[in-house]
């Protein structure tokens, strides 16, 4: 049924074109300076229904072709004008052209620029050209005066001033970027393009750059790390659980040694301390949260924003230990065709398609499509069990983006998916053996559909003020089945936000803010047992960000939730960033996170086992009985970029704290047989310490190492203990090198220490595990090979070392006896695996 219904996806509707009028060409000037000026122009023409147009900077003046029964060239100049543009017939008001980019500020006197040897004030400004054509700013590359010795740092939209005389050489620099000098001799503004190799050649001055893989924005106040596509095409990436393998700041390991679902933790707390967010949208919440990782793959991902420590309070409250927003592939910027094949040694088989088209200047749209599979049995362990279940996924997304010239901006997405997987000993048939104690059976059915759209407005003649409403509505349903006991989860979701954004009397004083409503159905059944709850919560924020002389951010955020059970909820939270220059900057943050625990669905790996569950001394009637979290973080950041031997690096520190004053407890060390939770009662904390360096030692070698230090405890019944699974110690080497044969190679090495294993003392011998793991050593690369532009091959390895966690299944034997635990899971649950792969791009 499904390639039914991907057949019929992948044919988009015919559209008719439009008659064709009485086409009338004219060429009249316009006053502009940029490549920002010349997209203003032609775009405002079109706006007033002209066939073409082309602006030309020398002379300035545009030609149009237009259908004389559809509009007139007074009405193209009279839009021209409105956009900010002089042309002879219309005159931009003073506001509109006081509101342009500096480096749009054409001379409206007529003057001239000036002559050679003197002093002249040279704006420009630094853009990327994407696929599609279009220019963005680049914020924070440094412009150097190498006569003068000075230096200035592009703003937020990419435009610099400088005071020189000339001729002048200026040096443009930018920490990933290979650095260039270019000379000056008149004062026309400057056009400075990072080049995509996509695009074809600028008349202005191109800088061909070589951007870097991942970083923390100079200008971002909030400690986030974005990771782009070329970090992510650094390993197979089929999802967004396997997109964190070559970063030192998330770790990830199995849930346990029959699933093959991947978690992951920061600041040593587990993933479930993280917010996810798709486009600063919450799909993946609630029963989905430990599944969801490998619900988005890779292919799909433009990049991965990582913030350390609590987030906005835009984006809710849940945010403790981080947040974690994905940028999916856009339809107006993606490539036309997108092909990823992978296959692996373990019987592991995916295809990705992606396409997007363009209708017409205002609509494009995108179908993302993704299949995978395992059919081959592994068990490389000898443990009579499947090392990973067999089974394929279906996952889809079809996309809609709309965009005019009046500030209207809207998106729609359209999303399903399915999954089937199953796993357990090697013999075991579904058909036969399912809930029997013939043989041990894992199953896990999971279907869900989700419909998310933003609908936003920017005021035409305010840039700074802005709309914007964010949506989402889904459904998700988990059936599983764990041996002899049963598990049905079913949750229904909607979401919706408001923003208002603007200034108070200028632009140093910025605020967000608006309400926010969320409604979260749950419905689980576990063993019999029925678990059920409904969350209705309505919210309001504001948010304050106050800039001064570009040099300190402070930004101050309150919301106020109402929880229709738990009630009000208050969330304040600050972050702070002082520049002491633009190449050192101290991010500083503190504040609160709050979140209702889902201990079933964020707890599955323990149900691979002989467990009973437990829920001590609830306190109310609502759902588990149990009380929320709440949380508070504090941090800071501190990162210094510098240039040694002509070539970039950077050093950073990380210390983060995070307190809990109320948590639901999992305890697995009370007793082999069971697992319990309950509300805490005493302290239960993580302190993480970071330390990282990236640098190039020689040209196109890009090393980077890391150490990370926990401390992580918690109190399980009055006894406070470090907890289980978490290496104290990490020590991270990653090297990423390419050849100018277009050979592109990564290795990555980590060092995790011992962990400490809940207890099993009270279990015959033969079932007892050491009270801590070994410390172990992991290493994966990768190898790349570039032809050309549109295609690419790649072939890799992970856990090259072989290690893998030896009797990771307890009394593996008896799969049916009270000591039999599948969860106890602290290191890798294969051995070697080696994969190959393709990307086709167009």
């Amino acid at each position: 049924m499904y390639k039914y219904i991907l057949c019929a996806i992948l044919f988009f509707p015919l559209y008719l074109s439009a008659q064709t009028g009485h086409l009338k060409t004219a060429t009249f000037p316009v006053s502009g300076n940029c490549a920002m000026c010349k997209q203003r122009i032609e775009k405002a023409a079109k706006s007033a229904s002209a066939e073409s147009a082309n602006w030309n900077s020398k002379p300035r003046s545009l030609t149009i072709s237009f259908d004389t029964t559809k509009t007139s060239q007074e009405h193209i100049r009279q839009k021209i004008a409105e956009a900010g543009h002089d042309n002879g017939a219309y005159t931009a008001s003073d506001e509109v052209y006081q509101a342009l980019p500096d480096c749009c500020h054409y001379d409206r006197n007529g003057q001239g620029t000036g002559t050679n040897n003197e002093q002249h004030i040279v704006s420009g400004v630094v853009l990327q050209e994407s696929l599609k054509g279009k220019f963005n700013p680049i914020a924070g590359a440094t412009i150097s005066n190498l006569h003068s010795q000075e230096h200035y740092v592009t703003d937020s939209s990419g435009v610099f001033k400088i005071n020189t005389n000339i001729p002048a050489q200026l040096l443009i620099s930018y920490v990933g970027f290979e650095a260039d000098t270019i000379n000056i001799n008149s004062g026309n503004d400057l056009t400075i393009v990072l080049k995509n190799a996509a695009t074809g050649k600028l008349k202005e001055v191109v800088i061909m750059s070589r951007n870097e893989m991942t970083r923390v924005s100079p200008f971002s106040t909030l400690n986030t790390l974005r990771l782009g596509a070329k970090e992510l095409s650094k390993a197979a990436c089929c999802n967004l659980s396997e997109s964190f393998e070559t970063s030192p700041s998330v770790d990830v390991s199995y849930s346990d040694a029959v699933t093959g679902v991947k978690q992951i933790q920061l600041l040593g707390l587990s993933g479930n301390y993280t917010q996810l967010l798709t486009e600063n949208v919450p799909e993946i919440k609630g029963l989905a949260g430990s599944y969801g990782l490998t619900f988005i793959p890779g292919p799909w991902i433009e990049s991965i924003n990582l913030t350390k420590g609590i987030g906005s309070v835009v984006n809710g409250y849940e945010s403790i230990a981080g947040q974690i927003n994905v940028e999916e592939k856009k339809p107006d910027n993606s490539e036309k065709l997108y092909v990823n094949a992978y296959a692996n040694n373990m019987g592991r088989l995916e295809a990705n398609i992606n396409t997007a088209h363009r209708l017409n200047d205002q609509w494009s749209t995108a179908l993302l499509t993704h299949v995978n599979g395992v059919t081959m049995k592994n068990d490389f362990n000898k443990d009579g069990f499947l090392d990973m279940p067999l089974g394929r996924q279906f996952n889809f997304i079809n996309r809609w983006k709309y965009m005019n010239e009046n500030g209207w901006v809207g998106q729609l997405a359209v999303k399903y998916l399915n999954d089937s997987r199953t796993g357990g000993q090697l013999d075991f048939d579904k058909k036969t053996d399912k809930l029997t104690t013939k043989y041990y059976g894992m199953g896990l059915d999971v279907e869900q559909y989700a419909v998310t759209g933003k609908m936003g407005y920017v005021f035409p003649q305010h840039k700074y003020k802005s709309l914007g409403l964010i949506f989402f509505a889904g459904q998700y349903n988990n059936n599983a089945y764990y041996g002899l006991t049963q598990y049905h989860g079913k949750q229904k979701s909607l979401y919706a936000s408001f923003i208002y954004q603007s200034i108070i009397s200028n632009t140093n004083h910025k605020f967000r803010t608006g309400l926010n409503f969320s409604n979260e159905n749950y419905n689980e059944t576990y063993k019999q047992q029925r678990f059920a709850r409904n969350e209705i919560v309505p919210g309001a924020f504001f948010e304050y960000t106050y800039t001064y002389l570009d040099k300190f951010t402070a930004i101050g955020g309150l919301r106020i939730d109402r929880h229709n059970l738990y009630g009000f909820v208050t969330t304040p939270r600050v972050h702070l960033k002082y520049d002491f220059t633009p190449q050192t900057n101290l991010r500083v943050s503190g504040g609160s996170g709050y979140r209702v625990a889902n201990i079933l669905a964020e707890n599955a790996g323990a149900f691979v086992s002989a467990r009973t569950l437990e829920i001590l001394n609830p306190s109310n009637g609502y759902g588990y009985g149990l009380k929320p979290e709440k949380a508070w973080n504090y941090g800071l950041n501190f990162i210094h970029n510098f240039t040694l031997n002509s070539r970039k690096g950077s050093v950073a520190f990380d210390a983060y704290r995070t307190h809990f004053t109320s948590q639901t407890v999992v305890d697995l060390d009370a007793s082999p047989q069971k697992i319990q939770f309950y509300d805490l009662n005493g302290k239960s904390y993580s302190t993480s310490l970071q330390a990282e360096l990236n640098y190039q030692p020689i040209k196109k070698l890009d090393v980077r190492m890391a150490y990370r230090w926990l401390d992580v405890k918690t109190t399980y019944h009055g006894i406070l203990l470090e907890k289980p699974f978490t290496a104290r110690h990490r020590a991270f080497i990653n090297l990423a090198y390419e050849t100018a044969g277009k050979w592109k190679f990564d290795y990555t090495v980590q060092w995790l220490s011992r962990k400490r294993i809940p207890s099993t003392i009270t279990n015959p011998v033969a079932y007892q595990m050491p009270g801590y793991s070994p410390s172990f050593f992991q290493m994966s690369a990768q190898v790349t090979k570039v032809f050309g532009s549109k295609f690419e091959v790649y072939a890799g390895g992970e856990n090259l070392t072989g290690f893998i966690q030896r009797h990771a299944i307890i009394d593996v034997q008896n799969p049916f006896s009270n000591y039999f635990d599948g969860a106890m899971t602290w290191g890798p649950v294969y051995g070697r695996m080696v994969y190959v792969g393709t990307r086709i791009k167009i």
